[in-house]
Parts: structure tokens; C-alpha cells; sequence
């Protein structure tokens, strides 16, 4: 349907991905393996902090399949209990871990999805509907009086 903006999403993701898997850099690429093989020492030899069950509501589906690839990428098992929303995912990881790797790599992911989404709707408003869709210039409905 829209290829172009796919293309641009696709590329966005693909240069998001990059940043976090490997620097632009040798020395950044160098700087990024000695971490992540501190943190694997750190895994491997016991010493890191306790695992804790972290519970994520998230706003839509997108989201969702987002956070769990983000998740399976990196190793964490996303689950979730009988009877929770399907917006609701739990995760068990040590904070750290999450925090530093897991869902900052989500958080730019999903301001690109955002970003993708507003420009694909505003160029579906633009063509199929022929208007811009701005609400700066709404009126005010008047309350009525009791």
C-alpha cells in the first residue's frame, strides 16, 4: 500500500537496530563488545543483581509485538498471566539489564513506530479525505447550564 513509507520505516528500524547492537565507530563497536562481555562475565559468574517480575501495561497491540521482539531478541521471556489484558506483559529480568538494554532499545523503537504511525495516518487524511485534519480551530461547545 504505502512502500515508500515502508521503506522508511524499514530503514529507520534497520539504523535504530545498528546504533544499539554496534557502534558507528571501530572504537565505539570495541567500547560496546567490552560491555556487553562485562555483562555476560557478570551473568556467568553469579555475581549479578536478583531477577525481578516486572509488570508492563502497554498502550496497543503495536506496542506489545514490539516489547516482545525487543525481549526475545535479548534473551528475556516475555509471559503473562490467566486473565490479564492483552496489553499486559510480565518479564522477568534483573532491573539493570532492563532498564539499560531492554527497554531503551524498545523506547526508540517505539517512538519511531509512533512517528511512522502519525505520518502514515496524516498522509491517509491528506489523500483519501482531501484535508489536513488540524484541530487547532474546533469550536468550543458551550456547557449547558443547570
Amino acid at each position: 500500500m504505502l512502500t515508500a513509507s515502508d521503506d522508511g520505516l524499514r530503514a529507520r528500524l534497520s539504523k535504530l537496530d545498528e546504533l544499539f547492537r554496534r557502534g558507528a565507530t571501530e572504537g565505539e563497536r570495541a567500547a560496546a563488545g567490552a560491555a556487553m562481555g562485562r555483562l555476560r562475565d557478570r551473568i556467568g559468574s553469579g555475581q549479578t543483581e536478583p531477577d525481578v517480575e516486572l509488570k508492563l501495561s502497554l498502550l496497543d497491540t503495536w506496542s506489545v509485538h514490539l516489547f516482545v521482539a525487543v525481549c526475545r531478541k535479548h534473551g528475556v521471556r516475555p509471559y503473562r498471566y490467566p486473565r490479564q489484558r492483552r496489553t499486559t506483559i510480565m518479564v522477568r529480568v534483573s532491573r539493570s539489564f532492563f532498564d539499560q538494554i531492554v527497554w531503551a532499545e524498545f523506547s526508540g523503537l517505539q517512538a519511531e513506530l509512533l512517528l511512522y504511525f502519525e505520518e502514515t495516518v496524516d498522509h491517509l487524511i491528506r489523500t483519501a479525505m482531501h484535508s489536513d485534519g488540524d484541530d487547532s480551530e474546533l469550536e468550543l461547545a458551550q456547557l449547558p447550564r443547570t
